[in-house]
Parts: C-alpha cells; sequence; structure tokens
C-alpha cells in the first residue's frame, strides 16, 4: 500500500477488511454487469472516483466501512488494487477497545446470514468471504422500488433486511425475487415499519 495524495492510499484489494459479515449478492451480481460493460478507461475512472472509506486498525490493518458489495464484485473481476479514504486511525488502540470504538461509531455490523450476532473474530478476513444474505438482496431491491427511500443511516439495508425477514419466507425469495418485492413493497408501507430509516408511507389496514 502507498499513499496517492494526502488522503488517499492505494491498497491491493486482498489487504482490506470487511466490518461485516454479508451482502446482497443481487447487488453484487449489477456491480459485476456494469464493470463488465465498461471500457478499460471508463473502469479506471471508476477506481479513481470510488473511494473505500476506512479506518485504521490495530496492526495498521484498513478496515473499510462502505462499498463492501462493490469491493466482493471488484474481486470476483480480478481487479487488484482500489483506492481508499481514511477516516480515523485507530491503530493505537488495542483490540478490545477497537471493536468498542467500531461498534460505537456504527462502523460495524457484527451479524450473519440469518441475522444473528457474531463476534468480532468472526468477521470475515477478506471481502471474497462475504456471504450472501438473501434478505439484503431483497432489501436493496426493494428499495429501487420504492419501498423507502435512500437513506444515510449505516446499515440502513440491513435493518430492513431483518424486518423482511419476519415477514417474507426464505422460500419465496429463492422461488420468486419478484414476489417477494411485491411482499415487500406492501409490507413496506405498514406502520409497524415506521421506525425503519427511509420509511415513506402509510398503507391503510382493513
Amino acid at each position: 500500500m502507498h499513499p496517492v495524495h494526502h488522503h488517499l492510499v492505494k491498497i491491493a484489494l486482498d489487504e482490506i477488511k470487511p466490518t461485516q459479515a454479508t451482502v446482497g449478492y443481487q447487488e453484487v451480481i449489477a456491480k459485476r454487469k456494469e464493470w463488465a460493460d465498461l471500457t478499460e478507461k471508463k473502469r479506471a475512472g471508476l477506481i479513481d472516483t470510488h473511494w473505500f472509506p476506512s479506518i485504521i486498525g490495530p496492526n495498521k490493518q484498513y478496515y473499510i466501512v462502505d462499498h463492501h458489495h462493490l469491493g466482493l464484485a471488484l474481486h470476483q473481476e480480478g481487479q487488484q488494487t482500489v483506492l481508499l479514504t481514511v477516516l480515523k486511525d485507530l491503530s493505537w488502540l488495542d483490540l478490545e477497545i477497537f471493536w468498542k470504538v467500531m461498534e460505537f461509531s456504527q462502523w460495524v455490523h457484527p451479524y450473519d446470514a440469518k441475522g444473528n450476532r457474531l463476534d468480532y473474530q468472526s468477521l470475515p478476513k477478506h471481502v471474497s468471504e462475504l456471504k450472501d444474505d438473501p434478505y439484503r438482496s431483497l432489501a436493496g431491491l426493494a428499495r429501487n422500488k420504492g419501498a423507502y427511500a435512500k437513506e444515510d443511516t449505516p446499515f440502513a439495508e440491513f435493518m430492513w433486511a431483518d424486518y423482511f425477514r419476519l415477514h417474507i419466507k426464505a422460500k419465496t425469495i429463492k422461488e420468486s425475487m419478484d414476489k417477494a418485492i411485491v411482499l415487500a413493497l406492501d409490507c413496506a408501507k405498514k406502520t409497524e415499519a415506521s421506525y425503519l430509516p427511509g420509511w415513506s408511507g402509510l398503507k391503510e389496514e382493513k
């Protein structure tokens, strides 16, 4: 790794550490398709303009706090390096305190593909190890269809994924994502979802 200029670091993709355990593979597939459609020049432009926000942790490890879907897509497409911007240098902290600060700052989402809590040691060591959470795919696709508004709230899509997890069967998603999206659009408008970031409607309930 080496600094590109005062706030950017160029780093090998296989050196960055994720701060979540899952992604929605449907979103990864979409990003791979977008990448495949780009010319070499536009691919270089994407890398130059899509900076991965990161935290420097113990042992000078770089932990990305966003763009996990893009990171996995780029890995699967064979991209070797990416650019990071450093939000905070916490390299001087011991590991236990580091994770406490990360969680307090909402920079980590330690939950598995079923929504269960993980210990920090169980988080992936590389973007290639990110697992698929079909409900995260559903949350992203439903948002694109207007189920809720895009928000800057950290891990908003995962909050919606957990909500949909309670209301839509995994079998439905597996058999027909389109049907699952229709169901998600319906239940996203209910008042019981009003606590979620980006909630954007009231469905009249009979």
